[in-house]
């Protein structure tokens, strides 16, 4: 049955974003929102969606920011992955996380590289017993016959590391977004919104604002 949704709409009133008073870095301006979101109770404010791109065919899916530096974010995964195989053989990403509460949006463009060991080892150590078991057990992106098979691959390792540490699978790390180009876009009435762009050219950030 085709649905007629043409009259789902909203206003965007809760802010505006001036060109005059965003940081000069990107990376300080995502801080700014990311805190507004953390501030603002939205159920997990740090996911965003993630896109790579294999053979010209695009493949998205939400993942979850666990640091945020200077030059850029990270995040955790599989190695063996299929957007962590897709990284490997084209490192160009787009991340984009969108808090509609806040009626904002960020866009980033950038190079995505490995995060030192010693880093995704720290992590690690930090996840919850039953994260760093699912690290173990998961063979992300592989397919699986019935959920029995991944349910007795939980069984083997929870066994295998009872009463024991366990270490960080060498598949397993942390990947670095550092962005090449940003966009911040902030809802505003009449479908006439702020957007500010940031782009990384000879050596430095540009900053101009584009039409909605």
């Amino acid at each position: 049955m085709k649905k007629i949704i043409h009259d789902l709409r909203r206003e965007y009133k809760k802010a505006q974003l001036d060109i005059e008073n965003v940081s000069d870095h990107p990376m300080e301006q995502f801080i700014h929102w990311f805190s507004d979101a953390q501030n603002s109770n939205i159920m997990e404010p740090n996911a965003f969606v993630l896109s790579t791109a294999q053979n010209n065919q695009p493949h998205s899916r939400t993942v979850l920011v666990k640091e945020i530096e200077e030059d850029g974010f990270v995040f955790y995964t599989n190695y063996l992955s299929e957007k962590a195989k897709h990284i490997e053989t084209n490192n160009q990403v787009a991340a984009n996380f969108t808090w509609l509460d806040l009626e904002r949006q960020i866009r980033f463009f950038g190079t995505c590289v490995r995060v030192p060991k010693d880093q995704s080892d720290i992590y690690f150590e930090k996840r919850p017993r039953s994260s760093q078991i699912g690290a173990w057990a998961s063979k992300q992106s592989q397919s699986l016959d019935h959920r029995k098979q991944l349910e007795k691959q939980w069984a083997y390792y929870t066994e295998k590391f009872k009463n024991k540490e366990i270490p960080r699978p060498s598949f397993w790390g942390g990947y670095k977004i550092i962005p090449t180009m940003a966009e911040f876009w902030q809802g505003r009435p009449s479908r006439m919104h702020d957007r500010i762009l940031y782009k990384y050219e000879n050596s430095k950030w540009t900053i101009s604002r584009v039409s909605p």
